[in-house]
């Protein structure tokens, strides 16, 4: 399994301000859906930063994404553990596969692949 990526969520409702200071930091908007916009740095674009005011299709927002390259392997491997599944793993139409676990101190991770 390799890592690609790691995101973190912050959960807001002032998603246009936050969009604003992140671009004084140097972050530039790559995607929007609504519920969700990420911001990346132009010269690194791995190092981004989520905004969202909700998930359109889980019950929580997570905490942290992380992109690995096999995300079905990775779903069979914590399953096995015995780890919480907060939102089983499917399809998603904006082109992900994914799952949300929930960590040791009670974090909720975002575990995608792009399909």
């Amino acid at each position: 399994m390799t890592v690609r990526r790691v995101v973190p969520n912050l959960r807001t409702k002032a998603v246009e301000e936050n969009r604003h200071f992140y671009g004084l930091l140097g972050f530039e908007e790559v995607m929007n859906l609504g519920w969700i916009t990420t911001v990346a740095s132009p010269s690194g674009p791995q190092e981004q930063v989520s905004l969202m005011t909700h998930d359109l299709t889980a019950p929580v927002v997570p905490d942290l994404s992380v992109e690995v390259d096999d995300v079905d392997a990775v779903y069979a491997v914590v399953r096995q553990s015995g780890a919480e599944i907060v939102h089983p793993l499917q399809d998603e139409e904006w082109g992900v596969r994914r799952f949300f676990v929930r960590d040791p101190d009670g974090r909720v991770v975002n575990v995608l692949s792009h399909r």
